[in-house]
């Protein structure tokens, strides 16, 4: 769905855009990054990235509270592996190197926080790791002012969440924080697969809309192709978390998924 709206520059923006000339929705794919191990991640992100426009690098956290138990259980794995926020980047500056499509790291913000330097420590080494963006599921916007000023500095998008509880007022900060996309949650839960998708949705993105952002990508519980579709008629970009991660930990083609994710993208 094409918008009207505040337009943005870069990676990301670009490919909603290559997206949208295509005449289908972004395809957004999220790994956690050291799942299952580093080569493996390596690995799947290559394959995914065969067919997803954009990347999300998942930051491993101990306490990850909007995930559901399938992420959850790779950030344990990956943490047991010894990747955290230093090896995280540094998986995303091995990934830049085989890939030019986006890579967007989403991190709960006390990994952010406890970097070296801070906010800015962490914006300045994302980016020169190669990355183009962050996104926040646990940072309200009125309360991340200066990360995201620490992240225009260095040129790095910004992407804040709405949910269908969300209030016109909460959704045109949020529009007006994030560079980029903005990540619509399509349930009031945790990450995870379903079967089908809430009716308020479409609300939940003509609203967004409406309060200036330019695309806006739907996530939580995209599971299939039938829901990706779903989506892609609402949405200018559909987020697939749960189901490749679950892939990845069952030794299954996750290159396989993705491709028939993206062609649930297709409208």
């Amino acid at each position: 769905m094409s918008a009207p709206g505040r337009s943005t520059t870069g990676r990301v923006a670009s490919a909603f855009d290559a997206a949208r000339s295509e005449g289908r929705a972004a395809f957004v794919a999220y790994l956690t990054a050291g799942f299952p191990d580093r080569d493996g991640f390596l690995r799947a992100a290559e394959e995914v990235l065969a067919h997803a426009d954009l990347l999300e690098v998942g930051l491993p956290f101990s306490d990850p509270l909007g995930d559901g138990p399938t992420i959850q259980r790779a950030s344990e794995r990956a943490l047991a592996g010894g990747v955290g926020g230093r090896e995280t980047l540094e998986l995303v500056a091995r990934l830049r190197e085989r890939t030019d499509k986006p890579l967007v790291v989403m991190s709960y913000y006390n990994p952010i926080y406890c970097h070296p330097g801070g906010e800015a420590g962490f914006a300045a080494d994302l980016k020169a790791a190669g990355g183009d963006g962050v996104i926040l599921p646990d940072l309200p916007p009125d309360e991340g002012e200066s990360f995201v000023a620490a992240a225009r500095d260095v040129d790095l998008d910004t992407v804040f969440l709405v949910a269908p509880t969300s209030t016109d007022a909460r959704v045109a900060l949020v529009a007006g924080a994030s560079r980029g996309f903005v990540y619509a949650v399509s349930v009031t839960g945790v990450t995870g697969a379903r079967d089908t998708l809430p009716a308020e949705v479409a609300d939940l993105v003509a609203r967004t809309h409406a309060a200036g952002a330019r695309n806006v990508a739907v996530g939580f519980g995209v599971a299939s192709a039938a829901t990706a579709r779903n989506v892609a008629r609402v949405a200018d970009g559909v987020v697939v978390g749960s189901a490749l991660v679950q892939a990845v930990a069952d030794g299954r083609d996750v290159g396989a998924l993705a491709r028939e994710l993206r062609a649930g993208c297709e409208r």
